[in-house]
């Protein structure tokens, strides 16, 4: 592991060729983020970017048509439906729905705990608030507590794994990307958490990328891992560390030339 006086610092420059050319609207798709610009008010995007944060794991095809079986029945607005619709019409709806090892009836007590979220605090921005610290240095913290409380009543450990598992949370750090930050790509619904606290959503793209550039040799995708990562892009962006995410993600996706080590 690169020890924090030696850590290697990605070259701006580069970072910014590569933002400028890939962090476009126009390249999102395929990607599930593109359901949450379906929708205009801050309720039904978050709801929706939760759901497809959530179920973004395997192939991106399947992802995006898993996604469109949850939201479409939902109608113009999926949190007015889950605020609206009882624990039994929400587990019937879903009965038969599948995605890689997500089955209809985990996806229903995930769906009851966004509808409990909604009822109790008003929104998913208010109740991840309630487990923000500004004192901390990311948002780690907030998140094993959030996901503690999400889970209270009954866990869906394909979609929200429970904090002991050790997960880096990247479908978690992928929805608070899409709802903090604020540019061409991402939406920023939400007023009240700061870009600077963001980690990185690691994935494989951006694990290889990360070690290519240095920024760690760690070969676990665990927070402890996406924290590292995460420091080495806050030597470049300190407000906004997760800046580069999609752009350099999308190199990977799109199998075009990623970022250069220097």
């Amino acid at each position: 592991m690169i020890r924090k006086a030696e850590r290697a610092r990605p070259d701006r420059a580069n970072l910014e060729r590569i933002y400028a050319e890939f962090n476009r609207k126009e390249l999102i798709h395929p990607d599930p983020l593109e359901f949450v610009y379906r929708y205009r008010s801050a309720p039904d995007r978050e709801a929706a970017g939760f759901i497809a944060a959530a179920l973004a794991y395997g192939n991106v095809a399947q992802i995006l048509r898993s996604v469109d079986k949850v939201l479409s029945p939902m109608g113009p607005s999926p949190s007015a439906w889950l605020r609206e619709r009882r624990a039994p019409d929400i587990a019937k709806r879903f009965l038969s729905f599948k995605h890689r090892f997500t089955s209809g009836a985990e996806l229903s007590v995930f769906l009851l705990n966004i509808r409990n979220a909604l009822l109790k605090h008003g929104s998913l921005e208010a109740f991840f608030a309630r487990h923000y610290r500004p004192e901390d240095d990311d948002l780690s913290g907030a998140i094993y507590s959030f996901v503690n409380e999400f889970n209270h009543l009954a866990c869906a450990p394909t979609l929200t794994p429970c904090p002991e598992k050790k997960s880096s949370f990247k479908r978690l750090n992928l929805f608070l990307r899409w709802m903090v930050r604020k540019d061409a790509v991402d939406p920023g619904v939400w007023k009240r958490i700061p870009a600077s606290r963001l980690i990185v959503p690691l994935d494989t793209h951006m694990h290889r990328i990360a070690r290519e550039l240095g920024l760690t040799s760690r070969k676990d995708t665990s927070m402890r891992t996406a924290l590292e990562i995460t420091a080495g892009f806050r030597l470049v962006e300190p407000a906004d560390p997760v800046k580069y995410d999609f752009s350099l993600t999308r190199t990977g996706i799109l199998k075009l030339n990623g970022p250069r080590k220097h």
